[in-house]
């Protein structure tokens, strides 16, 4: 075994200390003079060996540390308790400072007699500054977030203990720091929200989410409440540990106010609106209806007055009767444009249609307007009510004539069109067959066109018009599934166009009702039922139908009216909607009940029909005989069409 001698170990270690350039090791003898130097010393501190070996240790220390002794004190604490340690400022040979760890060990002899210190200086100077930092930055954070009044800013541990709170959380919440701090964040809460478990959803959101936002009410220390937004978000160590979470907490109680007043303020400013179109609606109504019923009025009054000294009041009857359809008339007008009237929607050939009109276009236009009509050679079947659509028409043409004083061209066009999905706002996909009434008037300007579809806005004077032309069309053509379109050009002209959807052709309908015309006898008489809680009305719908050949019971309520059919048979109940007890549509439900396939007729002044009777025939007040006679047919030819349909082996009287 080879083994180095004393003299060979110890060039080793002085070697070994000599090449370390990381830490100063140098000794100092019993009364701290310098008798070693390494490599680390000379670059820490800048003193060759041969500047600083004899040289007393305390010059590396500052003034303050040299009036304080600390030199002395270090050799006194590394001798008698074996080891000293600390860290602060250290002088280099050129003035400039750094900041040092110092490790003084006492070197004894075999016999206990002090030889001097080992002492082991490290240079920390970029760790302290990057300690530094690090503090100012968390101080500067600290105040930031203690700053912080607009929100609530503070930690919580895992379990939702707050462990911090800043001046925002003070203020919102009532609280100062010492009376919170070692609470849990669940005190804020509501008692129903507590109860509901929401602090503890919310902490397990943030923690499995990673954040948690909601708003709700919280409580402050003094018990009142305040509107919150909150999020929490998790703290996590770098391997993922979780430390805790970070809520922040803001008061939207002033915000949520002000909104609320805002929505109010903006509620009451639509229904002013909504008064303001009503009263104007009513207004015009009012004023149209006052006009007409003051031709009535009078008229009748003037007959009376006639009547008693033989006179003739023909007349006076004829003008009676012409206001009072254009109070029906009107009437249809404001459904129309309310999109409330009941349209009887079926294939109407346009075409024939508008040829049909061409003696009334004559007659209500005058000799000054020619009409001139341009239609393809197949043009298809539209999808519409064809007496709403006849006068939508002639809506449209009068005022197209009104657009021309001085006379002038009237052109009806038609055309079929094709509308891709997502073409037009207004319309959907599909086929579509386009009516466009053109005319070579004055036109309109963009203000004047922008308030066409209005109510009662009307550029003609004074009892020239109502103004709810075009609004009844518009609606019309939405009630219909298609839409209304309006360009013009002052001086140029109008084009209004009407698109309808086009029909779809049923060879089995058109076939089921070739055999209903060959069965049905429209001068079949009948044994009908008429049902009003009104007696006048009551009389006078009797009246009509008892001169159109018809045997005709009588009941004034519902109930009247279940009993009467319990107790013999008819051929067709007639019907008022509106009656206190049971409803006309009520009326029809009892009946499909007791007698099934009773065809059912209800008479009805309302703009709609519950939604489940709006397949059974209707009939609008006010009505005149002519009108009954047609809806009576119309029922019998429904109620025969349906026995057909469901082949039933003895389909009521196919004579009638």
């Amino acid at each position: 075994m080879v083994t180095a001698s004393t003299d060979e170990t110890g060039n080793r270690f002085e070697l070994l200390v000599q090449s370390v350039t990381d830490y100063a090791i140098y000794m100092l003898d019993p009364t701290g003079v310098i008798v070693s130097w390494n490599a680390g010393a000379r670059r820490f501190k800048g003193y060759e060996a041969d500047e600083i070996i004899g040289q007393h240790f305390s010059r590396f220390y500052t003034p303050e540390d040299l009036a304080r002794g600390i030199p002395a004190i270090a050799l006194h604490a590394a001798e008698h308790d074996g080891r000293f340690e600390a860290e602060g400022w250290r002088v280099r040979k050129d003035g400039g400072q750094f900041w040092a760890s110092v490790v003084i060990d006492p070197i004894r002899a075999p016999d206990g007699r002090l030889l001097g210190f080992a002492k082991v200086t490290r240079d920390l100077t970029e760790r302290r500054a990057a300690q530094d930092a690090l503090r100012a930055s968390e101080e500067r954070f600290r105040l930031l977030v203690q700053s912080v009044t607009d929100y609530a800013i503070y930690m919580l541990d895992p379990v939702g203990t707050v462990t911090s709170w800043n001046m925002g959380a003070e203020r919102f919440k009532g609280y100062k720091a010492e009376e919170i701090l070692g609470q849990n964040f669940s005190r804020f809460y509501s008692e129903e929200d507590r109860l509901a478990g929401l602090p503890s959803r919310a902490l397990h959101t943030a923690q499995t989410v990673g954040r948690f936002e909601a708003e709700g009410w919280r409580i402050r220390k003094d018990g009142t409440r305040f509107w919150a937004n909150v999020v929490i978000d998790p703290i996590r160590t770098p391997d993922g540990t979780l430390l805790g979470f970070a809520k922040i907490t803001r008061d939207l109680t002033e915000r949520r106010d002000a909104q609320r007043a805002l929505d109010e303020a903006r509620d009451a400013i639509v229904q002013t609106q909504k008064m303001d179109a009503i009263g104007k609606l009513t207004g015009g109504v009012a004023h149209d209806f006052n006009n007409l019923l003051a031709v009535i009025v009078g008229s009748l009054d003037l007959a009376r007055q006639r009547l008693t000294t033989g006179g003739d009041i023909a007349r006076y009857l004829d003008n009676a009767m012409t206001a009072a359809e254009r109070g029906a008339t009107l009437t249809q007008r404001m459904l129309a444009f309310a999109r409330k009237q009941e349209l009887k929607l079926q294939s109407v050939d346009c075409v024939l249609l508008v040829q049909g009109m061409a003696e009334l276009f004559r007659t209500t236009l005058g000799a000054a307007v020619a009409i001139e009509m341009r239609f393809p050679p197949a043009l298809g079947a539209a999808h519409a009510d064809p007496s709403q659509l006849e006068l939508a028409l002639l809506n449209l043409a009068v005022n197209a004539r009104d657009a021309m004083p001085e006379g002038g061209r009237i052109i009806v066009d038609a055309a079929r069109t094709t509308v891709a999905p997502d073409e037009r706002p207004d319309l959907g996909a599909g086929d579509y067959i386009r009516l466009s009434v053109i005319d070579e008037g004055e036109g309109m300007d963009a203000a004047t066109l922008e308030r066409a579809r209005e109510p009662f806005f009307t550029t003609k004077g004074v009892g020239k018009g109502t103004g709810l032309g075009l609004s009844m069309v518009h609606g019309f053509a939405q009630q219909c599934g298609g839409s209304l379109t309006i360009a013009s050009e002052p001086g140029v002209g109008t084009s209004v166009s009407l698109w309808l959807p086009m029909a779809q052709a049923d060879a089995e309908a058109q076939h089921i009702a070739m055999v209903v015309e060959e069965l049905h006898d429209p001068n079949m008489p009948l044994v009908i039922l008429a049902v009003d809680d009104d007696d006048l009305v009551l009389t006078n719908t009797a009246g009509m139908l008892e001169d159109l050949g018809h045997t005709v019971f009588q009941a004034s309520s519902g109930a009247d009216a279940l009993r009467v059919l319990a107790g013999g048979s008819v051929d067709l109940v007639v019907t008022d909607h509106a009656m206190p007890g049971m409803t006309g549509a009520q009326l029809a439900d009892a009946i499909e009940q007791m007698q099934p396939g009773l065809p059912v007729v209800i008479i009805t002044g309302f703009a709609e029909l519950p939604p489940h009777a709006t397949h059974r025939l209707r009939l609008d007040k006010p009505f005149r005989q002519a009108e009954l006679a047609r809806t009576v047919a119309t029922a019998m030819r429904t109620a025969l069409a349906s026995a057909i349909v469901a082949r039933e082996p003895d389909p009521p009287r196919t004579d009638c």
